[in-house]
């Protein structure tokens, strides 16, 4: 702690900040890991592996089994003055409470007219609204079994953390025959950490899972996020429809527009944050864990997470700045997605996991009651459980 405070001292009368890492002059593979320049000086650290196969890739699935997991995505979002969504599934793929059926907000259509109104007061009563966006595709849903060869996993970790998090995960679907992806944020892990605060804005950090995604994708990708992770995902999944397959959000949160907070104490100086990271470290196990025993000190440690710089931590959390990310945003995403909660979490209200249950086309929560924010670190198993059944799930 005193080495802390005294570091601390130090980064404000010299200007710097504390445990800034440089960039790396170099890209080298070695353990495992490859080392991916995005941008001149921008390098990201990423575990890569590919298994190997037995024999030639099998076919993504027979005639039939196409057939069965064609989704038609046919639905009307409309997004009024005030801020009310209307979301109109206009196909008929099942009943009341399916991915086809009709879905709106609670209090109904804002611009609608109330059954036996009058005329004149219907037109009183109905407002333009402010946007109308029509989504009509067609998506083939298939099981992503570990014998293909055209199916990736990407790993994408959130704020503080690194792709150690995700240790358990990436063994268990590597020994299943599945090509797995996972990278370190910029500033996190092994990845370089420029010395400058735009280096972490949610913009720049997106463009590198876009250079990374170009880099290994195929014919069908699956993309699993935890937290700031998430957003990411949405992003990507945004961006390349053909290309993303299905999308896994743990603990992530509602869809929000991103904004930064301007009572967040971390838009404290970084030499104050030096100076407060015990402090910080010790509350993230807090609220991120169910229990705060030496087990989870350990997982905490082995996940390389929450041990990135004050500068890093300052500048990506200042950076989350996002207004694109809103519902309509996420409305719009044709995709399958699996939403997986730790019922612990005292990051992210289960709240705002319904909410996103509600406005995405196809979507699956699943709560787990023992997890807390780090639930793949503390039920490993469970969460495994969770997701090979998600990417072998296809529609009937």
């Amino acid at each position: 702690m005193l080495t802390s405070i005294t570091d601390g001292f130090l980064c404000c009368l010299l200007g710097k900040a504390p445990n800034a890492v440089g960039p790396l002059d170099s890209v080298e593979s070695g353990d495992g890991f490859t080392f991916l320049e995005v941008k001149p000086g921008r390098v990201l650290r990423v575990r890569h592996a590919v298994p190997e196969r037995p024999g030639p890739p099998g076919p993504p699935g027979s005639p039939g089994a196409a057939e069965r997991g064609a989704v038609r995505c046919q639905r009307r979002i409309t997004l009024y003055r005030n801020g009310q969504l209307l979301i109109e599934n206009l196909g008929d793929a099942g009943g009341p409470g399916s991915p086809g059926s009709p879905r709106a907000e609670p209090d109904g259509e804002p611009g609608a007219p109330e059954p036996g109104a009058k005329d004149g007061a219907a037109k009183r009563r109905k407002r333009k609204p402010k946007r109308v966006v029509t989504v009509d595709c067609e998506k083939r849903i298939t099981s992503c079994k570990g014998t293909h060869g055209d199916v990736v996993l990407f790993f994408i970790h959130g704020v503080g953390g690194s792709l150690d998090i995700w240790k358990e995960q990436l063994e268990f679907f590597s020994k299943l025959g599945y090509e797995v992806v996972a990278p370190d944020l910029a500033g996190h892990g092994g990845s370089s950490a420029p010395p400058v605060a735009a280096a972490y804005t949610f913009y720049a950090l997106a463009e590198d899972m876009r250079a990374v995604f170009k880099r290994y994708a195929k014919k069908r990708n699956i993309l699993i996020g935890h937290s700031y992770g998430v957003s990411f995902c949405t992003f990507l999944a945004h961006e390349y429809p053909e290309l993303v397959h299905k999308v896994i959000m743990i603990n992530g949160g509602g869809p929000t527009a991103l904004e930064p907070s301007l009572c967040s104490i971390f838009n404290l100086p970084p030499c104050v944050l030096h100076c407060l990271s015990p402090c910080l470290a010790w509350s993230f196990l807090k609220a991120g864990f169910a229990r705060q025993g030496a087990k989870e000190k350990q997982l905490l440690k082995e996940g390389n997470a929450f041990n990135v710089s004050s500068f890093v931590l300052r500048a990506t959390m200042s950076g989350q700045y996002w207004p694109e990310g809103d519902e309509l945003y996420h409305a719009e995403l044709a995709v399958p997605v699996l939403l997986v909660h730790g019922m612990h979490d005292k990051f992210v209200p289960i709240e705002e996991d319904q909410r996103m249950a509600e406005i995405l086309l196809i979507a699956f929560l699943k709560v787990i009651d023992e997890g807390s924010h780090m639930v793949m670190l503390e039920c490993p198993d469970t969460v495994n459980t969770l997701l090979h059944e998600f990417v072998l799930w296809e529609p009937d």
